[in-house]
């Protein structure tokens, strides 16, 4: 597992595990995310338009609707990459809007992409190191000084490394190419990179974009996994319909950058709102009685 003695490495992986479960205990009766009328304009374009939803803490929240619904926009709103022209989007009660994008890490979010961007020249290890700079102690004089407190902080870090990518089954790719990976295991990797920031709200950028069904099967496990150890509050874009039923405790359907409902995945299944904003009218009343 590591270069530390098994019993070293347990209790490494023992502190560090629990670290990150004591990150994301919630705040009592305030929502892990909270999204308040939330509007965005490109131009002369509503992208967005009055969006309001609320994440309870250590839930799954699906965003779903068909393509150009605005599901992007609104995560790149939540994430910090997009400024909403009106509206309030807090994090456990905090107000994200004036951060920017490169300080969300450290108000507890984290966030994968539809392509990863892995260094596909680096070992998968590497890669996963890379999620924790965000709370390394110190600065990049520190790191290239290679001081006590730095060096204990990149064990630690390693260790934990590898401990989450065995507990995401990914231990035995640990010092390969990142490159020499699939594009499913490339997803997977990714997820543990965000994991190494400690993250109490995750945003999942359809997961299964590019994915087999064997490799949806075992995306799944990984995060009913992580969320079962962690206690994290997950939101997911996906188009994936077997994969939000399998993950999600609630979604909300977009369509035209306007809510059309919310509720489970399976009554968003069988709404008719939803069954035409995805297949249109003439699909609805065709179906047979």
């Amino acid at each position: 597992m590591t270069a530390e003695t098994p019993d070293l490495a347990r209790e490494v992986h023992d502190a560090r595990w629990s670290e990150m479960t004591e990150d994301a205990r919630p705040v009592a009766g305030v929502p892990a995310l909270r999204v308040d009328d939330v509007t965005l304009r490109f131009g002369g374009i509503r992208v967005l338009d009055g969006v309001s939803f609320d994440v309870a803490p250590r839930t799954v929240f699906g965003l779903v609707g068909p393509n150009g619904a605005g599901k992007t926009s609104l995560f790149n709103c939540i994430s910090g990459h997009y400024r909403p022209n009106s509206g309030s989007i807090l994090l456990e009660g905090v107000e994200t809007l004036r951060a920017p994008a490169w300080r969300m890490a450290r108000l507890g979010l984290a966030r994968t992409f539809q392509h990863p961007a892995l260094q596909l020249g680096e070992t998968v290890l590497e890669n996963v190191l890379l999620g924790a700079h965000s709370r390394l102690p110190g600065g990049p004089l520190a790191w290239s000084l290679r001081l006590p407190s730095t060096s204990k902080a990149e064990r630690a870090s390693r260790a934990e490394a590898l401990e989450l990518l065995e507990r995401t089954g990914l231990r035995w790719a640990a010092h390969a190419r990142a490159g020499e990976l699939s594009h499913g295991l490339h997803k997977a990797v990714e997820l543990c990179r965000a994991l190494m920031s400690h993250p109490r709200l995750l945003l999942l950028d359809e997961p299964a974009a590019g994915l087999s069904h064997g490799e949806v099967d075992r995306f799944v496990e990984t995060v009913a996994t992580v969320r079962a150890d962690l206690g994290l509050t997950i939101v997911v874009v996906e188009h994936h319909m077997g994969l939000i039923s399998a993950i999600t405790d609630r979604v909300m359907v977009l369509d035209h950058g306007a809510k059309l409902m919310e509720g489970t995945a399976a009554q968003a299944q069988v709404d008719p709102r939803v069954v035409e904003a995805y297949l249109g009218r003439e699909a609805v009343e065709d179906e047979p009685a």
